[in-house]
């Protein structure tokens, strides 16, 4: 079996889409398939990228052409320029980005919570986000105005001892504005804050945090800018960690 048949027989197996996190960890089960180069995981991303009848759904997400309109039908819908800010693409894109923040939470042995209004909502493969998050609800960690100003924090990982490790919240489409109020109110904690966003806004980002409100925030360097591209990258860094033996 060539290689690109692999990934093809893989995305199959795998409902017709997947991460190419996922395509790396599950194609070298395929026993027919000889992958004999030092750098297996830039052939699959090559294919992915190259092979008719493979489509780019979201940074390192890809499916069948075959299974498009069965995906679509399902809410999982490809970026173009004329759908990129409707409803269903940001919807899609909010909740990819919480499911692949999630994961790489609990890789770092983190717990993880993301909101009320978001625990039904569904990763690209049908799990529901509360099944990929730890927590059913916040931790006592501060006063309750506090913890009531964090419950709408799009993903949280909290360390052993149930404090604030990381804060993040997903841009689409919405004012950053809005996200680096919550995290001026939160800065007393030591904690990371993420804005993850498409690399486009990184001016905007940039912009907003010179505002003269978020001053202390932009001379301390509290918060920082997550482009998709970068955080899908650490999701594949991690997901080849997991297969190996041992890990450093």
């Amino acid at each position: 079996m060539k290689q690109y048949e692999a990934v093809i027989e893989t995305l199959e197996t795998l409902g017709g889409v997947a991460t190419l996190g996922e395509l790396n960890k599950e194609v070298f089960k395929i026993k027919d398939c000889e992958w004999k180069t030092k750098t297996p995981f830039a052939s699959i991303r090559r294919i992915v990228q190259q092979t008719k009848g493979i489509y780019k759904i979201k940074p390192g997400l890809y499916g069948l052409e075959k299974y498009k309109k069965q995906l679509e039908d399902s809410g999982i819908i490809a970026d173009t320029d004329k759908n990129k800010n409707s409803t269903e693409v940001c919807n899609f894109n909010h909740t990819y980005y919480q499911g692949i923040l999630l994961i790489i939470g609990k890789f770092h042995n983190m717990q993880t919570f993301i909101p009320n209004q978001d625990k039904n909502k569904k990763f690209y493969n049908g799990q529901k986000l509360q099944e990929l998050s730890t927590l059913n609800e916040l931790p006592h960690y501060s006063y309750p105005q506090l913890i009531k100003r964090s419950s709408t924090i799009d993903t949280i990982w909290f360390n052993a001892r149930n404090m604030p490790d990381s804060f993040f919240e997903i841009e689409h489409s919405t004012d950053i504005q809005n996200s680096l109020l919550k995290f001026y109110d939160l800065q007393d904690f030591y904690a990371r804050m993420v804005i993850v966003a498409d690399i486009k806004r990184k001016q905007e980002f940039e912009y907003k945090m010179g505002f003269h409100a978020f001053k202390e925030l932009n001379a301390q360097k509290r918060v920082s800018f997550l482009s998709y591209e970068a955080l899908v990258k650490q999701y594949e860094i991690e997901l080849e960690k997991q297969s190996l033996d041992f890990i450093l």
